[in-house]
């Protein structure tokens, strides 16, 4: 299934294959900047992910050598240039953050090259995040003037630890891919040649596991993380209902049997 969103020349490509929904910002030329229709289209293509039973993980990556420079700066001044606009505008990027954040199957952000801005804060949204040996990652809003929505700041700090949010929000300094592997913002670096494999393999790994098991784990883990009782209650609702299901029964054959368990999500 291919899909391709957006306006002319300002693409986001969805392609979904055994279960694997891979969403490409596919501006190159750009390196993959994101305009505020795009930010509006990575909400609503979420949307459509979370609605299809058959999607069980989204690879968000970027089109050539970079994972996205963030938001189209020629956009600043005319969509963000009065402080209306400008709240309008983060809107549209709190609205896509929070897609990827709340996402109830996993998301694994695959980071080529530039990951700065926006991009960042996508990535920091996201589960998993795996990049290659040249990702370079920055968050640049204290040379622009500008704040970043709250719920973004909310995943850079839980995914970079306080201390280094701070010094690259504070600095805007560019991290390299090691740094940003020691921090504990990136689960691997792989050498650029091996990169897509890698990232296939655990994506498919993931498809092929329980997706009512995983999508439980998710949202224990969050109600973990925010103490909020309607995420505590939802999770426990959710964990709950994988005793009475298929797969759990499809997962206790196949262990008396030996063979690899086939999931149906039911």
């Amino acid at each position: 299934m291919d899909i391709q969103a957006g306006m002319e020349n300002e693409p986001l490509n969805l392609r979904i294959d055994a279960g694997v929904a891979t969403l490409t910002i596919d501006t190159p030329a750009r390196r993959n900047a994101l305009t505020y229709a795009m930010w509006l289209e990575v909400a609503a293509l979420f949307q459509v992910l979370e609605a299809d039973p058959t999607v069980r993980v989204v690879v968000l990556r970027g089109a050539g050598g970079d994972f996205s420079a963030g938001a189209d700066i020629s956009e600043f001044d005319t969509l963000r240039g009065a402080p209306d606009s400008a709240r309008t505008y983060e809107a549209a990027n709190s609205a896509a953050f929070a897609a990827v954040r709340l996402a109830r199957i996993p998301v694994i952000a695959a980071i080529r090259g530039i990951c700065f801005g926006g991009g960042f804060g996508l990535a920091a949204a996201a589960d998993l995040r795996i990049a290659t040996l040249d990702a370079t990652f920055s968050v640049p809003a204290a040379r622009l003037g500008l704040a970043y929505p709250l719920d973004a700041m909310v995943d850079i700090v839980g995914s970079l630890g306080e201390q280094m949010a701070k010094y690259l929000t504070f600095t805007a300094a560019r991290l390299d891919a090691a740094s940003a592997k020691s921090a504990g913002f990136l689960l691997e670096v792989i050498e650029t040649e091996h990169f897509d494999a890698r990232v296939d393999e655990i994506a498919r790994t993931i498809a092929a596991n329980a997706p009512l098991s995983i999508k439980a784990s998710k949202a224990s883990m969050r109600a973990t993380a925010t103490g909020d009782k309607r995420d505590i209650a939802f999770a426990q609702q959710i964990g709950d209902a994988t005793f009475a299901s298929a797969d759990y029964a499809e997962g206790r054959t196949a262990f008396k049997e030996r063979r690899q368990p086939v999931f149906s999500g039911r």
